[in-house]
């Protein structure tokens, strides 16, 4: 096999993830996959179609079924994701997950016993960073976010909209290389998807991030500097269903797009 791309951060060729149960047979295809420092990705399609199962393997939460190649690129050094799963190296992707990835969810994920504060210094904490430094740091994105003023309250009393302002502080707090954003404005009205999404994108500009977010509108996407890819369905040999995702770039090694 040709050598990892170390210009790339995420390097995926041949990633699948399938699922059978009584309900019938699914499967993931991700034909390839090439994220470069600094892109802003858009994975678009239908509900159902596997786009969180995607982010859930980016964020190193979920095994694929099997792979050729599997690498993510931190820090100037690649680390081969499909054998620290085939090894069983769970202590070795958290740790990957907590320095390198923040991840933004659909419903916020905000812990409702800690303050907006201590949920957007969390991230700083868990890697061992002082709680006056964590604080600042926390304070100082919240302020870019135009929540300073929430920095006591409680997630339950902010509106949608607030809570996602503060999920999208939470996933950028400890500038990680890689961002990933399961469709943060799902739930939130034009006007509100609007904001959030002005400022997430002018976050990622500023901190120079890579990010894939996952969203029904290619048009929301395009018009916020995201290139859309696309999941499509495809009829499946197997029977079930498949759904397949293939973004990548003239490979001279591998001689594939």
């Amino acid at each position: 096999m040709p050598s990892p791309r170390t210009d790339l951060l995420v390097d995926l060729t041949g990633v699948q993830r399938l699922r059978e149960s009584g309900d019938g047979r699914f499967l993931l295809d991700i034909r390839r996959l090439a994220i470069r420092p600094g892109d802003r990705l858009a994975l678009v399609g239908d509900s159902g179609v596997g786009k969180s199962t995607c982010l859930d393997m980016l964020s190193l939460t979920l095994a694929p079924t099997r792979w050729d190649r599997f690498d993510v690129s931190f820090d100037r050094a690649t680390h081969p994701i499909g054998e620290l799963w085939r090894r069983g190296e769970r202590s070795a992707l958290a740790a990957l997950r907590a320095r390198h990835i923040g991840y933004v969810l659909q419903t916020g994920g905000l812990l409702p016993f800690l303050s907006v504060l201590e949920n957007v210094a969390l991230p700083l904490r868990l890697l061992g960073e002082a709680p006056a430094e964590a604080r600042l740091e926390a304070e100082k994105l919240l302020a870019r976010l135009e929540m300073a003023g929430y920095a006591r309250r409680l997630p339950t009393d902010l509106s949608l909209g607030q809570r996602q302002r503060v999920a999208v502080a939470r996933a950028l707090v400890h500038r990680p290389e890689l961002v990933l954003a399961d469709e943060p404005t799902a739930s939130l009205d034009r006007r509100n998807s609007e904001s959030v999404m002005r400022l997430f994108a002018e976050l990622l500009e500023e901190q120079g991030r890579a990010a894939l977010w996952v969203t029904h509108s290619a048009e929301l996407a395009a018009a916020h500097g995201f290139t859309p890819i696309f999941c499509r369905v495809r009829p499946d040999e197997a029977g079930g269903s498949r759904s397949v995702i293939s973004h990548g770039i003239a490979d001279e090694d591998e001689g594939s797009a």
